[in-house]
């Protein structure tokens, strides 16, 4: 079994969640004092839910297409325009080894093949006017980062800072050696992981995490094992009271078999740090389960990150769903004018948008105005 060198553990409080450890001695508590291990795991609601993307508002759409196209290798597939509301949206991606993208962004086809693609985009929101946003990591906020797997940190580091990119962390500086953190145009930090030795990509990197701290495992993992996430690894480091969960939604049709919970660390690791699709980083620091509120990225003065979403084959069937497990709702899929689509709450207040798969009409719109 290949050992993980490069796996790279929270160790910061709140306020500088950025730090990690590289370690050859992976932590694991014992069976009761781990949170995922006195729960079962929860049954996905109906409509085969997959996550689709992570949204971010940027204030320079040009700029930040740019960076995470030019800088981190990734491919625009579509930008749908709002004139009326006085917003864009732009959705990039890692396109899986051997594909390539040919569709005219904006056009019905580049729609049909967005609202139907299995892989997880980044959703880049442009609202109109001169906006500002704040990309987290202060006192009492959710989201953390976003991340790229790649081959050399190192490497990857010197070609940033060659193209002009800032950093919050260079892989040489503090005591954690690396691991870096990028700015992108906006300030979000953009973590530059090490993959897996003897991994099988052929890209130079890929978009591989977003990370949102919670307040209480045993709510947040069940939630998002409901929107058809598998737990894929935990670590925990009560030495430095914190716990991350690291949950993902496998690529079953390409083939992609997860080790198995009885899999060692090592094994999970190396799995998490080999494959195409990103994982979603859960980040528990202990004994915050009674703290005010975590932003969630909505909220006046604190808007930055958005959201997540799940496409589902049902809007309505999942949105029942969810709610009967006890879930909350931003927006049903009837509320408003824009119908058909919905934003849930997860238990840490975060938007989960739930969106139809394949859309509603020949263009795969996955929403409706209301008939006037």
């Amino acid at each position: 079994m290949i050992f993980l060198k490069s796996l790279l553990l929270q160790i910061a409080p709140l306020q500088s969640h950025s730090l990690r450890l590289q370690s050859h001695s992976l932590l694991r508590l014992p069976l009761h004092q781990s949170s995922t291990a006195l729960l079962s795991t929860m049954a996905p609601i109906p409509g085969n839910p997959t996550w689709h993307q992570t949204m971010l508002r940027v204030s320079d759409p040009e700029a930040s297409v740019t960076f995470y196209k030019d800088k981190m290798g990734m491919t625009l597939l579509d930008k749908i325009a709002f004139p009326q509301y006085s917003f864009d949206l732009y959705f990039l991606t890692t396109l899986p080894d051997g594909e390539t993208y040919s569709l005219e962004v904006g056009s019905p086809e580049a729609h049909r093949y967005l609202w139907g693609y299995p892989g997880t985009t980044l959703e880049l929101t442009h609202n109109y006017g001169d906006n500002s946003y704040h990309p987290g990591n202060g006192e009492g906020d959710g989201f953390g980062h976003v991340a790229f797997h790649v081959d050399d940190v190192y490497g990857k580091t010197d070609e940033l800072v060659g193209g002009g990119v800032d950093f919050k962390k260079k892989p040489d500086e503090g005591n954690m050696k690396g691991l870096a953190f990028a700015f992108d145009p906006d300030n979000y930090w953009v973590e530059l992981v090490k993959r897996s030795e003897g991994h099988k990509l052929a890209s130079k990197s890929n978009f591989s995490q977003t990370m949102l701290r919670i307040k209480d495992p045993s709510k947040s993992i069940p939630f998002y094992e409901s929107l058809g996430m598998t737990m894929l690894l935990e670590k925990h480091f009560p030495q430095w009271k914190f716990s991350l969960y690291f949950l993902g939604c496998l690529d079953e049709e390409g083939g992609e078999v997860y080790p198995g919970d009885e899999a060692g660390d090592d094994e999970k690791s190396l799995f998490v740090n080999s494959r195409h699709r990103p994982v979603l980083e859960l980040t528990h620091n202990h004994g915050t389960e009674d703290d005010e509120a975590l932003s969630n990225g909505n909220e006046e003065g604190k808007k930055g990150f958005g959201h997540i979403g799940f496409l589902v084959d049902d809007v309505e069937k999942a949105c029942d769903a969810l709610e009967g497990l006890g879930h909350g709702f931003k927006k049903r899929p009837g509320d408003g004018n824009m119908k058909g689509l919905a934003f849930a709450t997860d238990p840490d207040g975060y938007w989960v948008e739930i969106i139809k798969r394949g859309g509603y009409d020949a263009d795969a719109t996955p929403f409706y105005f209301e008939e006037k």
